[in-house]
């Protein structure tokens, strides 16, 4: 079985329930709402042209983030939800890079970063049988959560039923390979920002290219000395970034000195 998410942005009235639950169950910090995702927002309300649109993780198929991680830290699970494991990550940030939602993100004040993003409640909830906590108090029932299969067919019978409602089109079914998250709108994807993402392209087997170009990647000691070499880096990285050396955007995309 695999579940997933489905956000009807014609019926999201924009409270922010999902954003709050979604802060209370993870543990993170209270702080001003906003339409972007953060290493401590991992679930946002963006808004454009009077419409509501709820950002998460899209916990992707076949996830590029998973592929491209050479030491296991991300992981998809078989009920669907995409999932982190703090202790084995090394601050590579490749899945950052890689994501083609631009959706992890990087703890870059934190002595000890780690990367965040949304797990659907995975084990505190999704994995004992529960829904994921900011589908459980959506007020309006504009996200919610079951099979994916079932999920497509409630979207394609709302689309049917009502022609003159909702843009023919399913985020998420196919993009990027399909995704756990799905989407339905009134208006066309791209107008609220949704990225195009090519249906056939099977992007997990591109990170290859990446890999590929790092010496012994594929071996343990390549491993643990690029591991080596990407901490010392990350934490120079970030002494600058505290010092104003370099933003968090330049940092992202900085090569080692």
């Amino acid at each position: 079985m695999s579940v997933g998410i489905l956000t009807d942005l014609t019926r999201c009235i924009g409270c922010e329930a999902c954003v709050s639950a979604c802060r209370e169950i993870n543990n993170l910090p209270a702080s001003k709402p906003g339409s972007q995702l953060t290493s401590t927002t991992w679930t946002a309300i963006d808004r454009k042209g009077g419409i509501n649109i709820r950002r998460q993780c899209m916990h992707c198929l076949d996830p590029t983030c998973v592929s491209v991680c050479p030491v296991g830290a991300l992981e998809k699970t078989e009920q669907g939800p995409v999932i982190y494991h703090e202790d084995r990550c090394m601050g590579c940030r490749y899945c950052i890079m890689a994501c083609p939602f631009e959706v992890p993100k990087y703890e870059w004040d934190s002595v000890l970063p780690k990367v965040q993003k949304c797990i659907m409640c995975y084990d505190n909830r999704v994995r004992k049988g529960e829904q994921p906590a900011c589908t459980s108090v959506c007020p309006a029932g504009a996200t919610i959560f079951g099979e994916r299969d079932e999920l497509l067919d409630v979207a394609k019978h709302r689309i049917q039923e009502n022609p003159g409602l909702y843009f023919d089109h399913i985020y998420g079914i196919h993009e990027a390979g399909g995704t756990s998250v799905l989407y339905l709108s009134d208006v066309p994807f791209e107008e609220l920002g949704f990225k195009y993402m090519q249906a056939d392209l099977a992007y997990p087997k591109l990170t290859w290219n990446v890999l590929s170009h790092i010496p012994n990647i594929v071996s343990v000691g390549g491993v643990t000395m690029f591991g080596i070499w990407w901490i010392i880096n990350r934490r120079i990285t970030l002494d600058k970034v505290r010092s104003g050396e370099l933003t968090e955007e330049e940092a992202l995309g900085a090569e080692p000195d």
